[in-house]
């Protein structure tokens, strides 16, 4: 799969515009006033950016569309507070003081198309973190400088999802085995991370569009060289032989396949030697009737019999005898 180029910005005002006005028919004013330094309209956005908050706003209208809070100190998003506002479409965060994020954090936003997390302190991404999204088109995740692991997982749920950017993170691997199976994804945002570029990367080198501007950060040798155009390089590279865990792991077969075969034929021995001695000690205890009606049978000559006429009558002494 190749990736699609960034999108210019007039796509982007028309995929944030489109989330905006999606399925925006108003909800009933299921509203609790608008909270202190933020402005609340009738189009039901609430704006708390700047406002140096350093806590989640409280007392925000249930039937809000769009929620604004980015620029200001705000260390953590609740999820008691963040999942009454069911009806929530746009969500910035950034430029916060974010440290963690679960999947308790978004699990009652299924209509959430457009969130951002850039510019916070995120260190991981854990496992479907962001699975109940899903209706997620755009996700941005940009300039987090302690992020460095995501989750193969994380984005397993999100079927909607089109642009993601994890950009000038502290990334050095990406698992893409989720991504690859996203239907809509047509652009990453992959640049300012430092990839190391081995064998830990391959997938991804061979993935990722191959005019992008992202580049690798080491091993020393193959620094500066951009991931697009390693990954064929890589794949002979990590291919071309056999390294220690392949010779341990052939090496275990082998002993397995060996005592199999050395205890397979000590079972089919026994059985065999138990078998014939059976045999044998049945052939010395012989029932003694049995060999007298056998030695009765052998001195014991049958007597014959002629049909004469209509009934069966026995021949004559002179032409048998039973023998004593």
């Amino acid at each position: 799969m190749r990736l699609a180029p960034q999108p210019s910005a007039q796509s982007l005002r028309l995929i944030i515009l489109l989330i905006l006005v999606m399925g925006v028919a108003p909800s009933p004013a299921l509203t609790a006033g608008c909270p202190s330094r933020c402005i609340c309209d009738d189009q039901l956005v609430v704006q708390c950016a700047g406002q140096h908050l350093t806590a989640f706003p409280t007392d925000l209208p249930l039937a809000t569309r769009q929620l604004i809070i980015s620029n200001n100190r705000i260390v953590e998003l609740p999820p008691l507070q963040l999942n009454y506002l069911s009806d929530l479409v746009y969500l910035d965060c950034s430029n916060n003081s974010l440290t963690e994020i679960s999947m308790s954090t978004f699990g009652n936003l299924g209509k959430l198309a457009y969130l951002d997390l850039s510019f916070n302190t995120l260190t991981r991404i854990e496992d479907r973190t962001f699975g109940s999204l899903s209706s997620l088109v755009m996700l941005r995740m940009t300039d987090n400088p302690g992020l460095s692991n995501i989750h193969p997982d994380a984005f397993a749920k999100n079927s909607a999802l089109q642009v993601l950017d994890v950009s000038r993170n502290n990334l050095t691997v990406l698992n893409i085995s989720s991504l690859i199976a996203l239907p809509t994804l047509r652009s990453v945002g992959l640049s300012g991370n430092f990839w190391s570029c081995d064998c830990d990367n391959e997938d991804l080198c061979l993935w990722v569009h191959i005019e992008g501007q992202t580049v690798c950060r080491g091993p020393p040798d193959l620094q500066g060289q951009r991931l697009g155009e390693l990954g064929l390089q890589l794949r002979s590279r990590c291919h071309q032989g056999l390294g220690s865990w392949d010779y341990l792991f052939f090496l275990a077969i082998g002993f397995v396949i060996f005592a199999a075969g050395t205890v397979s034929a000590w079972a089919i021995g026994v059985v065999m030697v138990l078998y014939e001695r059976y045999v044998k000690k049945k052939s010395e205890q012989m029932d003694p009737d049995d060999e007298i009606e056998q030695d009765f049978r052998l001195h014991v000559s049958p007597i014959r019999f002629c049909q004469l006429g209509p009934s069966i009558r026995p021949l004559p002494d002179s032409y048998g005898k039973i023998l004593a």
